[in-house]
């Protein structure tokens, strides 16, 4: 049995200005599909404001109210949904979901060397670059020398899986010279050896004061950088309206990303969703209400795990990623903290959020570094920003911290 291979995800344009364009998802079910979907949607840079999922263990219907940008590039985020929807296959129909699944093989790294002269948005500008390509940033080591020239090595996967070819290698460097102009010196793509990936680590030392408090996993009473309160964010859970289902039902402060992060959240705890709606209210506020049950089939009833994951999902919607200015000797350094999914997948877009939100402050980088830490039982993509403070201009680093938080939550 199967469906039209272009019936597999529709995307509706809106009928009138102004409104959500609608994604229609129809195909076999699995654990973690909600969240892959919506990870795509985030990297595409479209915000959920309103949907509804509905399976029945073999195959799922979910609908994602969508708004983003004009530039959004409709054809080619149709062909990346397909592509995460299970056995969807290049021909003209789509199988029943068969549980045992090939292993995939992981993508190759490569590493983008670019040598070139520093000024103000450049990082931000090649990072732009990368991710309109499709071109995933893994990790990048970025340093700047005293005549002004910059050396950056990004450590990069490709969407396409092309990167291997010279086609698609000279037309990245092509772009990034687009964009860059006189600026660029030299730009190199290779293969990235098991050498390359274990220079690619990040450092193991990370500050002891700055790490205590932006991994504490208990959300806190009060916060007092002007964002929204922990208060505003409640998670209940119930067994008692459905005879094989546990509901879940969480309501906080919207943010960017929020769907992805309730859905890596269940991902991770191997937790299916039946039936679940998601709303965005006036002020900023959300519903979501989730039918869920165990990987076993059966309801949630034990209550450490019941706190366990109620725990977690307040915490995940509350303070997705961590943010904290500190000082390293007498330079100033970002960090921002990006928790990592057991399937290996960091949230999108980070490091681009971070260049932009620098940008806009009028900030430059001296040097930046991604890499990935075990903190508190769980895996962490860390950035660490050394900010140039060189040339007397200084940013409040409470406005930095503020700046780049916004940035990441989408807050106006």
């Amino acid at each position: 049995m199967g469906i039209p291979y272009d019936d597999v995800v529709i995307i509706t344009p809106p009928e009138r200005a102004g409104d959500p364009s609608i994604i229609t998802v129809n195909c076999p079910d699995k654990t973690g599909l909600g969240c892959d979907l919506c990870r795509l949607i985030l990297f595409f840079g479209l915000s959920i404001v309103r949907g509804d999922v509905s399976t029945d263990g073999k195959w799922c219907y979910i609908v994602f109210w969508v708004v983003g940008k004009p530039t959004t590039r409709w054809d080619l985020l149709k062909r990346r949904l397909v592509g995460v929807c299970p056995s969807c296959i290049s021909g003209s129909v789509i199988h029943y979901y068969r549980s045992q699944l090939q292993p995939q093989k992981p993508p190759d790294f490569f590493l983008l060397k670019l040598c070139c002269f520093d000024r103000r948005g450049l990082l931000h500008d090649v990072t732009e670059v990368l991710c309109e390509l499709e071109l995933i940033i893994r990790k990048v080591k970025v340093s700047t020398t005293p005549d002004e020239r910059v050396m950056d090595l990004f450590f990069i996967t490709d969407t396409r899986e092309l990167l291997h070819t010279k086609k698609r290698k000279e037309d990245t460097c092509d772009r990034l010279r687009g964009v860059m102009g006189d600026a660029m010196i030299s730009c190199e793509i290779e293969l990235a050896g098991p050498e390359i990936a274990t220079c690619s680590q990040g450092s193991s030392f990370l500050p002891g004061a700055a790490t205590e408090e932006m991994f504490r996993l208990e959300l806190p009473e009060e916060h007092s950088n002007g964002s929204p309160n922990a208060n505003n964010v409640s998670v209940t859970m119930d067994n008692s309206l459905s005879p094989s289902h546990t509901l879940v039902q969480v309501h906080c402060q919207d943010h960017k990303g929020l769907l992805y992060d309730i859905m890596r959240t269940l991902k991770d705890y191997n937790i299916q969703i039946s039936y679940g709606r998601f709303f965005l209210r006036e002020r900023g506020q959300c519903e979501v209400d989730l039918f869920t049950m165990q990987a076993d089939g059966k309801k949630i009833v034990d209550p450490s795990k019941q706190n366990a994951l109620k725990s977690r999902l307040g915490m995940e919607v509350y303070r997705p990623l961590r943010v904290a200015v500190v000082s390293r000797g007498p330079d100033t350094e970002l960090l921002v903290a990006n928790p990592v999914e057991l399937s290996g997948k960091g949230r999108p877009l980070v490091f681009y959020d971070i260049t932009l939100a620098l940008t806009i402050l009028d900030t430059c980088i001296f040097s930046a570094e991604i890499g990935r830490h075990m903190i508190g039982g769980r895996e962490w993509e860390v950035y660490r920003i050394l900010l140039d403070e060189g040339d007397g201009h200084s940013v409040p680093r409470e406005k930095i911290e503020e700046g780049v938080t916004k940035m990441l939550m989408g807050w106006k």
